[in-house]
């Protein structure tokens, strides 16, 4: 794992040096030397999982190399200050997220956010003035802005992304609809202000257990009378029907008749409210 994205990535042991959790390595990366933090212990993975060929673990950074680095991320975070003041006066319509020298500090990468893109060039070139070496801006998305910077979550825990997602899923309202959240921009939103991750975990399940369920606000036929589902909890096995001139009555799939073609289409039909809230899907 890289500190400052928190992005994690496998790399090969090529030697029998025992690698714990949490101890700072030098791995071979794409832009050379890097220091990383051992994320969990080596093991053997299919093919299938892995994205080959895999770069390998060095050894295990001594202190100096660990000094070296620490001291770089301090010299990030004066760069980040001056980036920021730049950035102010340029007048550039953009938020910047971090900052990271490369080992070797032949390069120094600057992480922001933008509604779109952005003409940063004279921003970069008063920044080479500065720091003489080559500038990078990257732009990232608002979940990975949650992901560096971290925060705590609704359910009181760290993030997930700041924790152990490295690939960010895709997540909908339907999923939020179909598992019978509030779809409240308040209830299933996340620090990055895009849906919870937390909604795609279980979907599956819901999904499966839909499928025999009528969808909600759908007519149906019950052994009471005719009425309308009002609500539906598939996992527990019953719905909520409001049932003409008895009110609401809690119900099974077996006091009822409705029509499964009806249903599906139903279940991935958006109301009008829903759609509004599709801007949460971004990534």
């Amino acid at each position: 794992m890289f500190e400052v994205t928190k992005k994690r990535y496998y790399f090969e042991v090529v030697d029998n040096t025992e690698y714990k959790r949490g101890e700072k390595v030098l791995v071979d990366t794409a832009r050379g030397k890097e220091i990383g933090v051992v994320y969990g212990e080596a093991r053997t993975l299919p093919d299938t999982e892995l994205v080959l060929p895999l770069k390998p673990v060095l050894k295990k950074a001594s202190v100096e190399e660990i000094q070296r680095y620490n001291n770089l991320r301090e010299e990030a975070e004066a760069a980040y200050l001056v980036c920021k003041h730049k950035i102010i006066r340029h007048e550039l319509p953009m938020k910047l997220v971090g900052s990271e020298f490369t080992f070797d500090k032949s390069k120094l990468i600057f992480y922001f956010t933008a509604e779109g893109r952005i003409d940063f060039r004279e921003l970069v070139k008063d920044l080479a003035i500065v720091f003489k070496l080559r500038i990078e801006l990257r732009q990232i998305g608002v979940r990975d802005e949650a992901r560096i910077l971290g925060s705590i979550g609704i359910c009181g825990k760290e993030l997930c992304c700041r924790t152990f997602i490295n690939k960010f899923d895709s997540v909908s309202i339907k999923m939020a609809r179909d598992q019978g959240l509030v779809i409240n921009p308040s209830k299933i939103s996340g620090a990055c202000g895009r849906l919870l991750c937390c909604i795609k975990y279980e979907h599956s399940q819901y999904s499966e257990a839909l499928k025999g369920y009528p969808a909600v606000h759908q007519a149906v036929d019950t052994t009471s009378g005719p009425g309308k589902v009002m609500s539906v909890n598939p996992l527990n096995g019953y719905l909520y029907v409001d049932v003409y001139n008895k009110g609401i009555l809690k119900m099974t799939l077996d006091e009822l008749k409705f029509s499964v073609k009806e249903a599906k289409k139903l279940q991935n039909k958006l109301s009008a409210e829903e759609k509004k809230l599709k801007t949460l899907e971004k990534e």
